[in-house]
């Protein structure tokens, strides 16, 4: 017998060989119906594979991130398999799961694809689903493997095995398709109900521009019917939210191309949404202790090799400017920590100094490859709210906790309310990405762990998700759509205050070397305000709003006293414009709604005669007359709250 333990600690007895799925049926057929896959002692397993030893064991269902995986994965096999059947000599190269379903990378040959092929496959999925093909795991030796593939004609898995070791090759096979495959996978086929395919792309093989370019094919699919018609609703809904079109509508930023692709351009009102987030973000600093610096936006090169930037990420960043001297070369500024440790060391420092703040909202330049660019989520040049914190060792945990409590404060001041805390560790079993020592590794991620319990912060833990220098708190976003983004990060580096010999003087006068902490409540400007834009559809909070009103003037004669309100609600800190546009008032009316301006002030002889407005709000309509102190008041009493 083997003991079984559950995630609720209990412990169950079972044959050896017993696997996750008779586990289930022992507790209830509900169950033992739903379970997708197991996580046995912490690796994912399909269900049906023998457990032999005593093992902690959980039960992946759909509501489970990896149970979703797995479905998905299992989901790429069953597309390829319909690939297969369609269009006979087709090869395949990889087929993941990613966060919103999967892909298969493959090569037609000399078939031309489109997405006028997706009804047929996802006929043929269909098909195949409802045959309830179970995925089978067979291990093979590696000449077995070479001898498949090889008999099929298939050198993108021929090129796979090469860099496999003999002994850890698996293959699934359901239905008449066999793949190479670590898994793990669904039980059988039946488990999917509802497919669509999303988009067809290129994706050269390996990611190498030299070798051949294959057909990556995107798709989702689903254990019931609804589900699929409940995410066509979501990706409809988001595609109205895409900050791309509304920041165009709205008149908020541009690209160009003269300009350079990634180098986005705030518009008037675009820097006026940008300008009022700064400045909010610096009165909240400023109490908590900040100093604002500015920095230049390149540096020596001889900056970024000391701080171990240059070794990291040099080859794939903007390459080095040459000055007319020999051998003198800049960087453009990827990130603003060198030039804050430079600031540290302009004059000596004492332990009653410390902690130091540094903050400063700097431009950075990344070179991202042009088929990455996105919008403002993903760009060339962005400006992040970083400040960089030296303290002494036993102030980590306080400042960090600090640190939190602003993150917070900006979460909830822009209505983002749904967020998990990441604790992102460093590779235990790759150390060699990493710089700093095992000591100063262990009390960092100590500090972190310590600070996020004693917030009570909701936490995930992720190996291998840690800076080059150090771990960090990355802050999980959900959106209104339910989509996860990644805003805030705060990492605690031991590392560059080593590497650029800072140091202060303590209680006992001598020198000692202080910890620096990274932090960046928004993450940058850029991504920050395009996240906003898709969670309220561009309907930005009043304080936040580029224009709060705008005037609707009936006809030309009211124009007058249109501006007399216009200056008077101007006097009282609250920002507006007057459409004089030759419109009717119902255009009028349509177009502020387009725009989503908060409010609209009509005006006609009535209005003007009693010293009034017509007052509608966007999305809600008709409020009634109002006098000018009534509608500022309106207006103060929702921006305090």
């Amino acid at each position: 017998m083997i003991n079984i333990t559950l995630p609720d600690g209990s412990v169950r007895q079972y044959e050896k060989g017993t696997s996750a799925h008779q586990i289930a049926l022992s507790i209830s057929e509900g169950l033992a119906r739903n379970v997708l896959a197991a996580e046995v002692n912490g690796q994912v397993w399909d269900s049906t594979r023998p457990i032999e030893e005593d093992s902690s064991v959980k039960l992946l269902t759909w509501n489970d991130a990896e149970g979703k995986t797995t479905f998905w994965h299992s989901s790429a096999h069953l597309m390829a398999e319909a690939l297969e059947a369609l269009y006979p000599g087709t090869k395949f190269g990889i087929g993941p799961a990613i966060e919103t379903g999967f892909y298969y990378d493959v090569d037609f040959g000399e078939k031309e694809f489109s997405s006028d092929d997706f009804k047929a496959i996802e006929t043929k999925m269909i098909e195949l689903a409802k045959q309830k093909e179970t995925f089978t795991r067979e291990s093979v030796s590696k000449a077995d493997a070479i001898k498949y593939f090889t008999e099929k004609g298939d050198e993108y898995k021929l090129d796979l095995i090469d860099g496999l070791e003999d002994g850890k090759i698996t293959f699934y096979t359901q239905g008449k398709f066999t793949d190479l495959c670590r898994g793990p996978h669904i039980p059988n086929t039946g488990f999917v109900k509802a497919v669509k395919l999303m988009n067809v792309a290129g994706a050269y093989w390996r990611g190498d521009e030299t070798k051949k370019q294959l057909t990556r094919i995107y798709g989702v699919t689903f254990p019931k019917a609804s589900e699929l018609t409940e995410y066509l609703a979501m990706i409809e809904e988001a595609k109205k939210r895409d900050h791309r079109k509304l920041g165009k509508e709205l008149e908020l930023f541009m690209f160009s191309e003269k300009v350079g692709a990634g180098l986005p351009m705030w518009l008037p009102k675009g820097t006026a949404l940008r300008e009022r987030l700064v400045n909010f973000l610096t009165k909240a600093q400023s109490k908590s202790g900040y100093e604002q610096v500015v920095t230049p936006h390149i540096g020596n090169k001889n900056l970024y090799v000391t701080s171990g930037h240059w070794d990291k990420y040099g080859k794939d960043s903007f390459q080095p400017i040459k000055t007319p001297q020999e051998g003198e070369e800049f960087f453009l500024k990827p990130m603003n920590c060198p030039h804050h440790c430079e600031m540290y060391k302009f004059k000596p420092r004492s332990y009653k100094d410390l902690p130091v703040r540094f903050a400063e909202f700097g431009t950075v330049y990344r070179y991202e490859q042009s088929g990455e660019l996105h919008g403002l989520t993903r760009v060339r040049g962005f400006t992040q709210d970083d400040a960089h914190l030296f303290c002494m060792p036993e102030q980590v945990k306080d400042e960090f906790k600090k640190v939190i409590d602003l993150v917070l404060y900006v979460f909830k001041s822009l209505g983002f309310e749904n967020y998990t805390a990441q604790i992102s560790l460093r590779d235990p079993d790759n150390k060699s990405k990493y710089i700093g020592s095992d000591e100063n590794w262990k009390l960092a991620e100590s500090a972190i762990v310590e600070a996020a319990e004693e917030k009570g912060l909701n936490t995930v833990v992720e190996y291998g998700e840690a800076a080059f220098y150090g771990p960090k708190l990355d802050f999980m976003v959900k959106d209104a759509l339910g989509r996860k983004w990644q805003l805030g990060t705060i990492q605690v580096d031991y590392n560059l205050p080593e590497r650029f010999e800072l140091e202060y003087t303590g209680s006992d006068n001598l020198k000692h070397r202080p910890v620096m902490i990274h932090r960046a409540p928004f993450g940058s400007l850029e991504r920050f305000v395009a996240v906003l834009i898709e969670h309220c559809a561009g309907n930005f909070p009043l304080w936040l709003s580029p224009e709060q009103f705008t005037i609707l003037p009936i006809s030309e004669k009211y124009e007058d006293y249109a501006k007399k309100v216009l200056d008077e609600l101007n006097n009282s800190d609250i920002r507006g414009l007057i459409d004089f546009r030759d419109e009717k008032i119902g255009r009028k009316i349509r177009d502020a709604e387009v725009k989503k301006i908060p409010y609209m002030l009509i005006i006609g002889d009535k209005e003007m005669a009693e010293g009034k407005v017509s007052v509608r709000k966007h999305g809600e309509g008709d409020l009634g007359e109002m006098t000018l102190e009534e509608f500022n008041n309106l207006l103060i009493k929702e921006i305090t709250v």
